[in-house]
């Protein structure tokens, strides 16, 4: 089974990527960790792999009990992606935690937040090298409320 954080009712907070997946090994790994949430922090929901667009992922989560929710706000623009890429992660968290204080991303923030009390949510892009994405700037605005499980 995976690296599950508690039990399969406590909540709990993910971090997973799709580079280098399947949608379905994707699927299977959020149900052996009992995600109930995957929160899509993609800007733009969309994807050249099959199955990772927006309309079929959802599809595919929902026909396994997974609810599928897209935090656009909470996106990385594409011209802040080249840091976390070439490993200046501290460059691109710098620019990522500014554009975290606007209004839109501090709303879906403070969902994340609510989903967080009594869901087990993955929060999901591309990058499946946790160390070289945005998910760690996410998981640091929302500190103090669950210490996140990387799935490999």
């Amino acid at each position: 089974m995976g690296p599950a954080a508690g039990t399969s009712g406590t909540p709990a907070l993910f971090g997973v990527g799709y580079e280098g997946r399947d949608l379905d090994e994707l699927v299977a790994l959020l149900r052996a960790n009992h995600v109930t949430v995957l929160l899509d922090v993609r800007l733009n929901a969309v994807s050249r792999k099959p199955g990772f667009s927006k309309q079929r992922l959802r599809a595919a989560l929902e026909g396994a009990g997974i609810q599928y929710r897209h935090a656009r706000a909470l996106g990385n623009p594409k011209d802040n992606r080249e840091p976390f890429h070439t490993g200046d992660t501290a460059r691109g968290a710098r620019t990522f935690r500014a554009l975290l204080a606007s209004d839109e991303a501090g709303l879906e923030l403070g969902q994340l937040a609510e989903l967080l009390a009594s869901e087990r949510v993955a929060v999901f892009c591309f990058e499946r090298d946790h160390d070289r994405c945005h998910r760690q700037v996410i998981f640091d605005a929302i500190a103090g409320q669950r210490t996140p499980v990387h799935l490999p």
